[in-house]
């Protein structure tokens, strides 16, 4: 249940906090006050998209946080889904920058509006006069029957397998699309796969080829530096190895004279010894080079074939190519086994249709079985509300299985005797569809999850016995459920667990909204005031706490 409420700078509400009780609270007050204000706020807190006009103060950011208590609501499958931090006392929260930007947050993680709407959903049932004209909308018709059926885990185990079914749909589709352009490729494809295969790559040689060559291709002058080289270090005369020679004598006569020409003495042996082993190093190099034309024309005419090939598929390594290759590999494989894939993927699409339209036949027979309970249910309830010759039926038509089953439904609603039922988009009375809904509202109240419920005026053209009779109703709601309910008769808000009052603080300059619980006293006076005006006689009075005792 919503636990508390704080909205800062938003339309005409400069600061307003309230703590709704858990059964019935009824929000009054003058016309114009900013009681649907409030419900705008919750609105964001719910998900809706939200402007910088929303702002009392251009300058200073808007603010609107909830607090809700959701320990018996079973929620932590879908905290763990959105990877949100799970609190028995969850924070939502909205804000509206001065430059128009909107932050949404669940205990302070930010989310998108996406997840607000489906937290939302489970948090509150807010009803509009929006939500009466859904009332006409064919879905929106079927989720009542499927609430007021108790359809809701074969709605769910359905779409699940209706997921899956148009998922193989279009896995099938496309093997019918792509068919065609496969079989016309597949020579082409066949003949660009012998290529690559042919070529035997190996995705690291490349680069050990490229440097092969250059050796292959210098192999005359690389040969004769190295030869130089060698002469250098290895003539008998003046080669450096055997100058050298004399360098190591002198030093190892000086090692008599101290440590540090000992140090001096290794140093030079060190350096002697590694001279010695680059000298072998050259050896070999010098042994492995050798003048190959055999060989370069055959590294040559390989790199220039990879070469070609990573230019003609528009790669630049033989790592591109071999993911090419393996393309070409599927698209061949493909098209090949093309009418093997077809029937296997035709037969898995059957499958998936035929256990979608069983679950769909289970669910059309839950529906058709609950309108005979649900239609007199509701005539059961609209008269007393004032409307006692309420004719209501449900039409109903098979169709192929779509997202929401079979079912095509139609509610059809007559006030009037003697009046033919017309469908719910041809209803003009508002009033009369307040009541509709309302009833609608109160049959599914102990058949939904949704802890808190909203009404904005649902008392709209009504009055009297017929106010009373709708207070109690909501009274009976509020034992399992938290109501709250702008209401601007005086019936229904003598029966409020809590009453707050809306009023316009005019004492500054711009007029402000403001909200107030109040006492016993105060809401008989409040009440007294709806029955008789600003200057209520004894007579108000005493109707006002006949109705709170009543």
């Amino acid at each position: 249940m919503l636990a508390h409420l704080t909205i800062q700078n938003y339309a005409l509400i400069e600061s307003l906090e309230m703590s709704p009780s858990s059964k019935l609270n009824i929000i009054t007050g003058e016309t114009g006050a900013g009681k649907s204000i409030m419900l705008g706020a919750i609105g964001l807190l719910l998900g809706k998209r939200a402007d910088t006009k929303v702002l009392l103060n251009e300058g200073q950011k808007c603010i609107i946080e909830g607090l809700f208590n959701i320990e018996a609501y079973d929620l932590g499958v879908f905290f763990k889904e959105q990877e949100l931090d799970y609190e028995n006392e969850t924070s939502i929260r909205r804000e509206i920058t001065p430059a128009g930007k909107s932050r949404a947050f669940v205990n302070d993680t930010p989310v998108n509006l996406d997840t607000l709407k489906k937290l939302g959903n489970y948090l509150m049932d807010v009803h509009s006069q929006n939500e009466t004209l859904q009332l006409g909308a064919a879905d929106f018709q079927l989720d009542i029957i499927d609430a007021f059926s108790g359809s809701q885990p074969l709605v769910k185990e359905y779409q699940t397998l209706y997921a899956d079914f148009k998922e193989k749909e279009a896995a099938y589709n496309q093997l019918l699309n792509d068919g065609a352009e496969l079989k016309k490729e597949a020579d082409y494809n066949a003949f660009l796969l012998n290529e690559l295969v042919n070529l035997n790559l190996k995705e690291e040689e490349q680069e050990p080829l490229e440097g092969e060559l250059r050796v292959l291709e210098n192999a005359e002058e690389i040969k004769q530096r190295l030869n130089e080289a060698l002469q250098s270090l290895n003539d008998t005369q003046f080669g450096a190895l055997e100058r050298l020679q004399s360098v190591k004598l002198l030093l190892t006569q000086l090692t008599s004279y101290g440590t540090q020409f000992e140090k001096l003495d290794q140093h030079f042996e060190q350096a002697f010894i590694e001279l010695k082993e680059l000298t072998r190093e050259l050896e070999n190099e010098e042994e492995g080079v050798s003048v190959d034309f055999a060989r370069t024309e055959e590294v040559q005419q390989r790199l220039s074939t990879i070469y070609q090939l990573q230019k003609k598929h528009q790669v630049t390594t033989i790592k591109g190519l071999l993911a090419i290759q393996q393309n070409l590999e599927e698209k061949t494989f493909a098209a090949s086994n093309l009418d093997e894939a077809k029937e296997r993927a035709k037969t898995l699409l059957d499958e998936s249709a035929q256990k979608a339209d069983s679950i769909a036949q289970k669910l059309s027979k839950k529906r058709l079985e609950s309108i005979p309970s649900f239609t007199s249910s509701i005539k059961a309830l609209l008269a007393p509300l004032g409307i006692p010759n309420a004719s209501i039926t449900v039409n109903s038509a098979l169709k192929p299985f779509g997202s929401r089953g079979i079912n095509d439904l139609n509610i059809l609603f007559s006030a009037n005797k003697g009046v033919a039922p017309q469908s719910l988009k041809q209803v003009a009375s508002g009033g009369e569809f307040s009541r509709l809904m309302f009833c609608i509202k109160y049959l599914l109240a102990d058949k939904t999850a949704l802890p808190t419920i909203v009404f904005d005026e649902i008392d709209t053209g009504i009055s009297g016995e017929i106010a009373l009779k709708m207070g109690a109703m909501m009274q009976k709601m509020a034992n399992n459920h938290q109501v709250i309910a702008i209401s601007h008769l005086p019936q229904i808000a003598a029966k409020g667990d809590t009453h707050y009052f809306v009023y316009k603080d005019n004492s500054s300059t711009r007029a402000i909204s403001s909200i107030k619980k109040l006492s016993t006293d105060e809401s008989i006076e409040a009440i007294a005031q709806m029955i008789g005006g600003d200057s209520a006689s004894e007579n108000a009075y005493k109707s006002a706490r006949e109705l709170m005792q009543n």
